[in-house]
């Protein structure tokens, strides 16, 4: 029986049912005990008060450890997107391997190592193209010896790119004189390349000169010699078990934590490099990975269309290319207009078939199988996340009604030092 005089109400909502009834259903033997009581055994209006508020205490109690059970939900979902996010672009990067674009194409045969040969020389006054010439001809072998010696390659004979349209990408982004530049070992071996007169000046009789006018050629302008002990290689981590030896680099990531759309990975990664060259081409057992194409490109992203390429620029740091000719050299320098395909006379060539890995079909079911699985745990973050809404909802409207029960009544004082302690973290 409530005491005379005392009005009692409660709050429901959708979330919070109270009864009444199961309230003031107490033992009888508690009522009729006398002491503090009302109007003849009802309750004292501070052992209710004592009463309603430990009940509303244990509701808090218990409704903290339901916000927690849905954050660590939230929680465990979200690094599941994470790892999925991961995968998707790890696999993006894999297509892109074997991917051959149709958004852009170019008229042209697969280039093979003949073809490449060819197009060097073609380049008939290029000093590539004078040692070309004279090595695969066999000829003035005592003339050449001295220039040939410690001699890697060019640098477009040196890798091989799936794609036709990555491979005239990154070749545009290079230009001629990087793609025939001659790479050496050491320093030492470069010297024999040119000799200089007592002023200083290139001397036009000696050296690789003198073979070119042997063969009737005259070497125009300047030439790049890439020398890979005095490089600068890259010295982190590889990825594990990958027998072409690529640089385990971070992926590019949004001011958002997103990874950008459309990228198929680091130029420096998407290289093809003959085993011969993976390992121990300098002193220190580095290859040309690490050494050369690291140099050429650093962290070089490549991207599918001009869109993507434009989209990611907050996360682009070392430039970038697209399959559709797009270009930024570096942060704030972009590279404009059409692109003329007969610009750069010299491609990497396609690797064989045996030399391609893995099956675009198959990647593609994979990656339609982590899409499905990323959107329904998108799906069961958003209801986790109304679940854990409506559970701080329900919190704050309890938490207002323990403090009400405070304010009204003369509950002691450690019972509202509880109430702190249960909300600290929920409020």
């Amino acid at each position: 029986m409530h005491p005379t005089g005392q009005q009692m109400s409660f709050q429901t909502s959708p979330f919070i049912v109270q009864s009444t009834t199961t309230m003031m259903q107490l033992d009888p033997k508690e009522t009729s005990s006398g002491g503090g009581t009302q109007n003849g055994g009802g309750m004292s209006q501070a052992e209710f008060a004592l009463f309603n508020s430990d009940r509303l205490q244990s509701d808090l109690e218990a409704m903290g450890n339901k916000i927690k059970e849905h954050e660590d939900n939230l929680k465990f979902l979200k690094s599941q997107k994470n790892k999925l996010d991961e995968s998707i672009l790890k696999l993006q990067v894999h297509m892109g391997k074997l991917h051959t674009s149709g958004t852009c194409t170019i008229e042209n045969t697969n280039l093979q190592g003949e073809d490449i040969n060819e197009q060097i020389l073609r380049q008939v006054n290029s000093a590539a193209g004078v040692l070309s010439y004279v090595q695969s001809h066999h000829y003035s072998e005592a003339l050449q010896l001295d220039m040939t010696n410690g001699v890697v390659g060019v640098v477009a004979k040196l890798g091989k790119v799936n794609d036709q349209n990555l491979s005239q990408a990154l070749s545009d982004y290079l230009g001629t004189r990087s793609m025939l530049a001659l790479v050496y070992k050491d320093y030492k071996s470069v010297k024999p390349l040119e000799k200089y007169d007592n002023q200083g000046n290139v001397d036009r009789s000696g050296a690789i000169h003198g073979l070119a006018s042997s063969i009737g050629r005259t070497i125009e302008g300047q030439f790049d010699v890439i020398c890979l002990e005095n490089l600068r290689p890259y010295v982190g981590k590889r990825i594990a078990g990958d027998p072409q030896r690529r640089l385990d680099l971070p992926n590019p990531k949004l001011p958002n934590g997103e990874y950008p759309p459309g990228f198929l990975g680091y130029a420096v990664n998407l290289i093809h490099i003959d085993p011969a060259y993976l390992l121990c081409v300098t002193a220190y057992g580095y290859g040309l990975r690490e050494t050369l194409f690291y140099s050429l490109f650093s962290q070089l992203q490549v991207y599918k269309t001009r869109v993507d390429m434009i989209s990611a620029l907050p996360c682009i740091t070392d430039g970038a290319v697209s399959l559709d000719g797009g270009i930024i050299r570096k942060t704030g320098i972009f590279t404009l207009g059409a692109r003329d395909v007969a610009a750069v006379n010299v491609r990497f060539a396609k690797p064989s078939a045996s030399q391609t890995t893995g099956s675009y079909s198959e990647a593609e079911r994979q990656m339609n199988e982590l899409r499905w699985t990323k959107e329904k745990t998108l799906e069961d973050i958003k209801r986790a996340q109304v679940l854990r809404d409506h559970a701080l909802y329900n919190f704050g409207k309890k938490k207002e009604e323990f403090v009400r029960c405070l304010s009204q009544s003369s509950c002691p004082n450690e019972v509202s030092v509880n109430l702190l302690d249960v909300s600290s973290g929920l409020s």
